[in-house]
Order: C-alpha cells, then structure tokens, then sequence
C-alpha cells in the first residue's frame, strides 16, 4: 500500500474495510453500492501505515476502479477527470503517456508505492484494468518517497489475489472499432494460498487516422499467508502495445488560427502510414512480504524489477521557426516535416522496506513510529535518428515520404539530418523516519524526516552526485464534531537527467509548500475538503524560447503556484451519489505576472450517480458528469477553456452486467492546447462504448 506525505481522505470509498483482507470484498460491493464517504476509515496511502482519514493533515483522493470505469475511463489520464486540484490530459488524447497537472505541475507516477517512471518515451502506458484505485496525492511527497514532484504524486495500486473465488468477463465494443476482451479471475489454490489473473486484449483504432491502439496485458499474481501474521505476495506483469502517437502537433495556423486553405481536421495524420508508430514490451515482477511480530511490531519488504523495450517512429510539423507563418509557400499549404525515430530501453529495479513501531508515552499520548530505507536504480539507453522532409498539409502525398527503411533515419537516407545517444542511468539511496503522535483522541501531529543520496551518470559519463534533507510537520485536530481544520509544512526534492539548452546538466529540482485548511463531515455519509496552499519550487525545465530547437528547455530560477481547492463527497438518500470538485491555481515564473504556460487557473467537476432498484435481482444505474477547464496562455497564443460531459446507464440483472459509457457526449470540438512555440493539441473526441460483463 502507498501514497505519500499525509494519509488519505477518502473522496471515493467502497463500503468496506481497507485492510488487505477485505480489499477483494470491497471490489464486490462496490459493483452495486458506489461510494460511501469514508471520514471515520483508515487508508495507507499517505504515512504507509492505516491511519484514520481525519487524522492526517494532507488531502489525498483515492478513485476506485468501480468509479473511474463508470466515468469511462480509458487511460490513467482518465482516471483523473474528476480530482480536485487536477488538470488532467492537458495536451489532449496521447496515446504516449498518461499525464495531468496537480497544482500546476507534473506529477510523479508510481506503482505500489515504488518509483515506476523514470524517463518519457522508453515505455508504454499503464492499463486502469490492471488496478483495484488510483490515489492522488497533492503536495510533497519527498520525506516517504525520495524523489517526488512538488505538485503531488499519482500512485497506481494493482489489483492482488483475494482468498475467495471470485472473477469476471468482459467483451467491449465501441467508437474507432474498438474490440476487447477483458478477464479478471480470482481463484483459492489451497489453504493460505491464491492466485489471481487480470487480462486484456485489444484492437482498436484511434481519432487520429492510421493510429492504431492494440494491446495485450497479462498480470499474473499469487498470495500466501503462512500464519496470520505473515503476507507474502509476488505480482507479474507482461504487456505489448502496438500503438502511434494520436498528439499530431498540427500547426497553429490552420487550428487555432486561420488558414485561408481552412481548417486542418482533427483526425489528420501527418506521417508515413505503416512507418509511424508507438511499440513497445514491459515485463514486470514485483515481490512484497509483511510480516507482524506483535500488536506493536511489523515489517514492510517490496522490490520490483521492470524491464521495458520501445520503438518509437513519428513525424511532426516543422511550426517552430516561425510560428506566426510556418508555411514556405504564399499558398500557406507547404510545411516542412520532421522524422524523428528512437529505440530505447529501460531498466529499473526499486526496494522499500520499512519497520513500524506502535508504542505510548502516556495514558493519552499513542505513536506510531515509521523508519525505512528504500533503493532505486534505473538505466535509459536511447539511439534516434531525425529526417526532414517537405508536405502539402493539405493534401499529403503518403507515399512520396521516407519509411528510412523501416527504422530510424540513418545517414544512408538523403533525407537524414542528424543522430543520437543516450545512455544515463541513475542510483538512489533514501533512509527515512516519521512519527504519528496522538495526542487526547483529539489532535494528532505527523513529523517526518529523509535523507537522500543520488548519482547520475550522463551518457559521457560524467558522473553528478547530489544529496538531499527533506521533512515534513503536520497537524490536525477535533475542533467540534464534525469539523477538523489542519496544517502541514512539506518539502520535496526531484533529481532530473539530461542538460539544459546551455549543455549545463539540470540541477535537482527543490522545493517547500504550506498548507492549510479543514475537513467537514456532519455525518459518515458526507465529506468536505477545504485547502489552501502556497508551493514555492526551484529549477523547474521550462521551455527555452530563445533557441530554434522547440524541445530545449532551461531551467527557471523559482516558480511560485497558489490555490485552493473544494472536494466534496455525499451520499444522500435513495442510492444517489454526488461528488464535486472546484480548483483555483495561480502559478508563475519568479519576476513574471503571467501564469506559466498551458496551466488553467480554474478547473471544476461535477459527477453523479442514481442506482434504481427494479427487483431483487436487477438494478439500473444512471451516470453524468460535466467537467470543466478554463483558458490557458501559452506566449501570445490563448487556448479557449472548455466543459465536457460524461455519461453511464448501466443494467444489472444477476451475475450479467450491460454498461454503454460516453465521453465527451456532445462530441465537443476543441484544442487541450496550443502552444506559443507554434503548435496545437487536438482534444479527446466523443468515445461511446458498450460493455457486457458476467461475474461469478
């Protein structure tokens, strides 16, 4: 179980208990009760240890599966539609990697509790299916998980056996042809051991022309308890995708802005079909052991070792060097066309093990002490070779391109302008303590430090060495009954590979954040979450508009983000649920009054569910959601906001399900953004499909 710097509230809770043991019971009785608000239940998503959600000075959102499937979610990205203080899928449907915006900025993702991305394009996306919850965590999360962005961290927590026998299946068809079978079987072996297989295949098309979106997702998992207080689990992973990038990078003129040739389709492919694509291989295996030796002591062991291989071929317009008028023609039609081809592979292997300690210092004084120590090591090797061509965007011959014989451009082709390598790799060392004090049964108090050692090897291998303390404070208190305000001081600490457009390396990124704010719960159906915060953070990458390369970036002297953020969650009478979120986020470059580029200082979400009960054995539930992302600025270009709705009518009549989910109902067209330096990111069309499910 993971999170970061504060334990979870719970904006979306299956009536069960959240204890490992009733984690699979929980998945079963979330199928025809949705939520129900958990302000008394405890969650391991931000100390590593269970703690009751009204003990923990820090919002943390934890989205069930049952939920973001009901919302239709297809993606990880998706999966966060409706979290406050999210902006998710900000540069629109990328079929590349899952992505959002917490407080502004990028988030780091993990899986289990462990590191699980370490570079962009060296591995495929994560499958929703494969997870029983999303959790997200805003704010820090350095002092518990070493490196970590100052905006939060998304943590992804896979589906484990259960010790019942119990599964599901699924055939799905929908918009872009999509076809998919889905599987998730439980079984019980023998006596203290289960296994458990989660499966998916697919085929499908994208709303980008010859951009397919195929996969095959096996994860295989056992479960063993020796005795009671002993938990033993290993968890395997294999995935293929064969995919494109469905993130066009269309011009701006001709998107955003007019074209006296008119307005290019969103579905438009720019690249050479059959040539351009987005492959990729990920095996994992993970192992964890807990082990209690009493009520007051237990042990927490987990390693993973991931392996990733991934051929990554594309073309994009050459809009960068002039983004007011990127066409060489006086007809505005002929652009140039960049090729741009990678192979890269990816190793990484991650441990955490920690020892708790429960213990009092007075009859009205509790602890709980945490100290662990955690390893990372990763190893990124990419060669690329870049081409460049000419196209009428407006009528592109497909078979006048290049294919580069099938592979990256190499010198061979006349239209070949250039190479890479990349060889990095990266060692992390992270010793941490933390302390939960309850004091009273009234106010509880969370203290937290780390140290961290990190070595980063260049592909010249030139070796930089950086170290690190972070700590975090923590209070929250009982005020009256149903309301408890809080206060939480965090820091974090992020080291970053690569070098800045002047070829200095990136140096760490660091960065504090205060934050304030209370918790409502006027009865164990409803919870209401109020915060502010104010997050400074320096040597963040931004774009470097003062080089032709769009991709060079420079690192900002301190940015400065402040907000605040309402998530509401109720339960209200006749299986009606309803959970609403409001988010405001200003954040800048140090010395500038502009917000920083292609982050909405306003988002909002409103989602709602009605179950009808028509007899015993059969349901109807009623889904919609509205979500909304207000205009962001990137240089002189101003992105429109936008408000999309979401729709779920769901039949269950025993052990059969029928479910037809919609996003973007009305097919709203609109750009997720669009980008000073001259190009535009087509937003998520409408995607309606019908899923048949039989569980047993």
């Amino acid at each position: 179980m993971a999170g970061a710097a504060a334990v979870a509230y719970l904006a979306v809770l299956v009536p069960a208990s959240q204890a490992e043991e009733a984690e699979g019971a929980a998945e079963t009785a979330a199928r025809s009760t949705i939520i129900v608000t958990g302000a008394r239940q405890t969650n391991a998503s931000g100390t590593k240890t269970d703690t009751p959600v009204l003990e923990t000075p820090q919002p943390v959102t934890v989205i069930t599966a049952d939920t973001y499937l009901a919302q239709g979610a297809v993606s990880i990205s998706d999966t966060l539609n409706y979290v406050a203080g999210v902006q998710s899928n900000p540069y629109g449907s990328d079929s590349r990697v899952d992505g959002g915006f917490i407080r502004g900025i990028n988030p780091i993702q993990f899986r289990d509790g462990m590191h699980d991305i370490y570079s962009y394009y060296a591995s495929i996306r994560s499958d929703p299916y494969n997870f029983s919850r999303v959790e997200v965590v805003r704010g820090p999360a350095s002092v518990l998980f070493g490196s970590g962005s100052i905006g939060g961290l998304l943590n992804m927590v896979s589906k484990d056996p259960q010790f019942k026998n119990t599964g599901e299946f699924s055939l799905r068809y929908g918009t872009f042809d999509r076809k998919e079978v889905l599987a998730d079987v439980n079984t019980v072996l023998t006596d203290g051991l289960a296994g458990r297989i989660v499966a998916r295949v697919r085929d499908a098309g994208t709303q980008t022309d010859h951009v397919p979106d195929d996969r095959v997702m096996i994860a295989p998992s056992l479960r063993w308890q020796p005795t009671p207080d002993t938990d033993v689990e290993l968890l395997g992973l294999y995935q293929e995708d064969d995919g494109g990038s469905t993130a066009q990078f269309l011009p701006n003129v001709g998107t955003i802005k007019p074209n006296p040739n008119g307005k290019l389709a969103n579905s438009l492919f720019i690249g050479k079909p059959g040539w351009d694509r987005y492959d990729g291989r990920l095996l994992q295996g993970t192992g964890t052991v807990s082990h209690r030796f009493s009520e007051a002591v237990r042990i927490n062991l987990k390693a993973r070792y991931i392996d990733s291989d991934l051929t990554y071929l594309t073309h994009y317009p050459d809009s960068y060097g002039n983004p007011d008028n990127p066409y060489i023609d006086p007809d505005q039609r002929v652009i140039g066309l960049y090729a741009d081809g990678s192979i890269a592979r990816m190793e990484i292997f991650t441990t955490d093990n920690n020892v708790q300690f429960d213990f009092h210092t007075g009859d009205r004084i509790s602890h709980k002490l945490l100290a662990g120590i955690d390893y990372s090591w990763n190893r990124v090797r990419k060669t690329g070779g870049y081409g460049y061509e000419f196209i009428d965007i407006y009528n592109i011959d497909y078979d006048a391109l290049s294919n580069y014989g099938g592979g990256i451009p190499t010198a061979s082709d006349p239209n070949f302008v250039g190479g890479s390598f990349e060889d990095t790799a990266q060692k992390q060392l992270g010793v941490y303590v933390q302390d939960q004090v309850r004091l009273y049964d009234r106010v509880s108090v969370v203290v937290g430090a780390r140290r961290d050692h990190v070595s980063t090897r260049d592909t010249a291998g030139v070796v930089v060495k950086d170290n690190a303390t972070t700590f975090r404070a923590g209070i929250i208190g009982d005020v009256l009954p149903f309301l408890s305000p809080f206060f939480s001081y965090t820091q974090s600490f992020e080291p970053i590979s690569g070098s800045a457009s002047d070829g200095n390396p990136f140096k760490p990124k660091r960065g504090r954040q205060f934050e304030g704010g209370i918790k409502l719960h006027p009865d164990e159906r409803t919870l209401i979450t109020a915060t502010a915060f104010h997050i400074r953070e320096n040597n963040r990458p931004v774009d470097d508009a003062s080089t032709p390369d769009p991709f060079d970036q420079r690192q900002a002297g301190a940015l400065t983000s402040k907000g605040f953020e309402i998530e509401a969650t109720r339960i209200l009478p006749g299986d009606f649920e309803l959970i609403a979120n409001y988010s405001y986020t200003r954040i800048r470059e140090a010395g500038s009054r502009q917000q920083l580029e292609d982050v909405a200082k306003h988002n909002a979400s409103l989602w709602t569910t009605k179950t009808l009960r028509l007899d015993d054995d059969t349901a109807v539930r009623l889904g919609s959601g509205v979500r909304y992302t207000g205009a962001h600025v990137s240089g002189n270009i101003r992105t429109p906001g936008y408000t999309l709705v979401d729709a779920l009518v769901e039949l269950t009549r025993g052990p059969w399900t029928l479910a037809v989910n919609a996003t973007n109902l009305f097919d709203k067209e609109y750009y997720a953004s669009c980008l000073g330096r001259g190009d535009c990111f087509v937003g998520a069309e409408r995607n309606v499909f019908g899923t048949v499910s039989y569980r047993f």
